[in-house]
């Protein structure tokens, strides 16, 4: 649920900053409203949502159909699926691409973040709004600060002890981590609530929403199955979900250029300069839930998810017509250059273990 870029300093404001008559956006904006590509498209998202939600209730059906079976595994990589096809129709609303209205978006964000998945739709759109102002730039985006894994240099060459093996294995590492992304997506949305930052207002129905989900969920695996079939099951479906997800998320910027702390660009290229395409076709683009075209939805995050294809001829062309590189990959390669970024990275733990005093 990435939310809509803001201008820097800017927090509050949505949408791409207002732009000058003359600039190279607001050229390539006025493009992009003539073609209507920032028109809604309910159909689409009737029909999406439709779907989604058929199968999302098909797929717990038959796991109280199949009762105690080990054939519940195969239920529970289904339901990864469907989780995360759920979360992308709540990152489309973060962005308002569903309705016009901001209290309808944000309802329908909830409901499928919150009573569907299991996350804070306030805490992801919140954190993701801040990456979208900000991506790829140190000490600005959330998604490259200190963690578990070192996206920087400046943060592998700070670690000690056990975390400098951490950063010197993480290209190894970094897909069975992210069988615990689940895992992590779930404690960060309980911490933000617990937290101070956020919506007052917002947290009771958010706490309310995934105090529901945890119990339902909960209570279907410990009741249709064994204690020991429940906790695979578990294992099972929020790993693969926590798996989708990174591997969905992980090719749009990991690996592009990193902005040092000062440095500054203009909105059109801080956006695809950061940012990476991923190549396929209709199946690429469901599998990915539209986030294959990152360039398009950075420059535009209120598009909706079906204009992007359309919008991506335009975009191409603009940059070119610029001198801005556009980035565009196979989602193998985009994996390649993602490791081998975590590897340099990671190298510099090393180095730094290695420096004499350290």
């Amino acid at each position: 649920m990435v939310v809509d870029a803001v201008r820097p300093g800017a927090r509050s404001r949505r949408g791409p900053p207002a732009a000058g008559r003359g600039s190279a956006y607001a050229e390539l904006s006025r493009q992009v409203k003539r073609a209507g590509l920032l028109d809604r498209r309910p159909a689409y998202y009737a029909l999406k949502i439709a779907a989604n939600l058929t199968l999302f209730a098909a797929g717990w059906v038959v796991f109280a159909l199949l009762g105690r079976s080990w054939w519940q595994l195969l239920v529970a990589v289904f339901l990864a699926v469907m989780f995360t096809q759920v979360a992308f129709v709540g990152h489309d609303a973060g962005h308002k691409q569903i309705f016009g209205s901001k209290r309808a978006n944000d309802l329908l964000g909830r409901l499928h973040g919150g009573l569907l998945v299991g996350l804070s739709y306030g805490w992801w759109v919140d954190k993701h709004n801040r990456h979208h102002a900000h991506p790829n730039h140190e000490g600005h985006d959330p998604d490259i600060a200190g963690g578990a894994i070192a996206f920087t240099q400046a943060h592998a060459r700070v670690r000690r002890g056990l975390g400098v093996l951490l950063a010197n294995s993480q290209a190894y590492l970094f897909f069975p981590m992210l069988l615990l992304e689940g895992l992590n997506l779930h404690v960060a949305s309980v911490r933000a609530l617990l937290g101070r930052t956020g919506s007052p207002r917002a947290k009771p129905t958010e706490a309310i929403l995934l105090l529901i989900h945890a119990a339902g969920y909960l209570a279907a695996l410990f009741i249709v199955l064994s204690p020991f079939q429940a906790v695979c099951f578990l294992l099972v479906q929020q790993g693969l979900f926590g798996v989708y997800m990174g591997c969905s998320f992980a090719p749009n910027h990991k690996g592009m250029p990193i902005l040092g702390e000062d440095e500054k660009l203009d909105y059109l290229r801080r956006q695809v300069l950061t940012s990476r395409n991923v190549r396929g076709g209709r199946f690429t683009d469901f599998v990915l839930g539209g986030l294959n075209y990152q360039i398009e939805h950075h420059l535009f995050p209120s598009m909706p998810r079906p204009s992007l294809r359309r919008a991506q001829a335009l975009v191409r062309a603009h940059c070119e017509q610029h001198g801005i590189s556009y980035t565009e990959t196979s989602l193998a390669r985009s994996y390649a250059e993602v490791l081998r970024h975590l590897h340099t990275v990671g190298s510099a733990a090393g180095r730094t273990r290695m420096a004499p005093g350290s």
